[in-house]
């Protein structure tokens, strides 16, 4: 049976580029949840200093049935900040499927380090209030990937997951 996982961690740990390097040893599709959140226009927060926890819901409900369809045929990942905790257990609720939930962590002045070397860079306050609001909670399995290059975050993920047949 397929399973998901979820990979989340505040701006500038290195998600995306770990999420990739994940999906192509385990034959995984990657979402970035940040662009589902874009493509449904449910990442506007006018007045608002972070995303409510019903936006991020709303985009579960009309998201479910495409995950499903997808782990039908392969190893899915979520990548995301994921900063409430409720979206993920609607996740985990909604799809019937194993899983596996990674929080990526680093010291704040690393994540903000690493965001001006991206080419679509949220900036210092921006990463300040990701990184308050991922780090108010722990979820799943914690990787710290201060000093580490990305094969080693890498390594570390694919040991908690089922050995490929």
């Amino acid at each position: 049976m397929n399973y998901f996982l979820i990979i989340r961690g505040p701006a500038g740990v290195g998600k995306s580029t770990i999420s990739k390097d994940v999906a192509r040893k385990i034959s995984a599709e990657v979402i970035h949840f940040d662009k589902i959140m874009n493509e449904l226009s449910l990442d506007h927060i006018q007045g608002e200093k972070w995303i409510p926890l019903h936006k991020f819901l709303k985009a579960d409900k009309m998201m479910i049935q495409k995950f499903k369809e997808i782990l039908k045929n392969k190893n899915l990942i979520l990548d995301g900040n994921f900063y409430h905790q409720e979206q993920i257990e609607d996740l985990v609720k909604s799809l019937d499927f194993p899983h596996f939930v990674f929080t990526l962590k680093a010291d704040l002045q690393e994540c903000i380090k690493r965001d001006k070397t991206r080419s679509r860079k949220l900036g210092e306050q921006a990463t300040k209030d990701v990184f308050n609001l991922v780090s108010a909670f722990n979820y799943g399995i914690i990787i710290n990937t201060s000093n580490k290059m990305p094969a080693g975050v890498v390594n570390e993920i694919l040991s908690h997951l089922p050995k490929s047949k």
